[in-house]
């Protein structure tokens, strides 16, 4: 550890506060707690709520792994974890089962988590009602009144004009029947796993100013129509190029050599360890 820091960076009582807020969340899912977002050595809006909780929560004997977009190797997470050991000097590992903590980028990990481990999502925009109406006390008070009717509307809209609800990620849930909730921009395909899930997931908008969670063993909804059921998106018929999957989340890219289209595992831990056992 670089002994010009403080341990995971941060003061204590930055740590301490963020923690405070953290419990608040964790004892009300699904509700944006407010808290005093810290000055970090990178730009609001490049996950800095995510990293101040990771650095509020990390501990000596802590195993981190960071995923952008699934991958473990992309510049946002190689960069975030050499600022986390540069400063902590914890373990890292691009392990799924292995990690205690696990900060993530808009993916959640095709292997499901368990007991004991966290997963910490870097979060733009936590409101799920700003895309109906921009103002923060108007969105407070729709919170406060359960009033989600805009929202509804604009799913009702969608699939009178496409036939189908277009919306693609930051798909909008309800937490335990109360409090409306933005699971992030993960792709819709990922909302099932946010349900009765054995791990902690917490949501940190540093911009924002908010954290939110969703705890273990927590009802988590995604927002849909009595006829009208949700559904995530479809990859029937086609199978990850490297570990031959055909039930993950897949990115759609073309072969340079080839010029055709291919599919490939955005978790890129979970592809590795499939094609090493196949």
């Amino acid at each position: 550890m670089n002994n010009n820091y403080n341990f995971a960076f941060l003061d204590e009582g930055s740590k301490r506060e963020i923690r405070r807020c953290t419990l608040k969340a964790v004892a009300i899912p699904g509700y944006q707690v407010p808290f005093g977002s810290r000055e970090l050595p990178i730009g609001r809006g490049w996950g800095t709520g995510g990293i101040q909780l990771t650095l509020s929560l990390i501990g000596p004997n802590d195993v981190l792994k960071v995923i952008d977009q699934g991958s473990d190797e992309s510049v946002n997470a190689v960069n975030i974890k050499k600022f986390v050991g540069l400063c902590t000097d914890v373990e890292t590992t691009n392990n799924t089962t292995e990690a205690t903590l696990i900060q993530t980028r808009h993916r959640i990990p095709e292997i499901p988590l368990k007991d004991g481990q966290i997963l910490v999502f870097q979060v733009p925009i936590p409101e799920p009602l700003r895309i109906v109406e921009a103002r923060e006390e108007v969105t407070k008070k729709m919170h406060a009144e359960k009033d989600y009717a805009p929202l509804w509307l604009q799913l009702y809209e969608s699939l009178v004009k496409y036939q189908k609800v277009t919306i693609a990620s930051e798909y909008p849930c309800m937490v335990e029947d109360r409090y409306m909730t933005n699971p992030s921009p993960i792709p819709k395909f990922d909302n099932p796993k946010l349900h009765n899930a054995e791990c902690l997931y917490l949501f940190g908008a540093g911009r924002e100013k908010k954290i939110y969670a969703i705890p273990p063993h927590t009802k988590v909804v995604s927002l849909a129509f009595d006829d009208v059921p949700f559904e995530r998106e479809s990859f029937a018929g086609k199978t990850c190029r490297l570990c031959k999957s055909n039930n993950t989340y897949l990115d759609e890219m073309f072969d340079a050599q080839t010029g055709e289209k291919v599919y490939q595992c955005s978790d890129t831990s979970y592809c590795k360890e499939v094609a090493a056992h196949a």
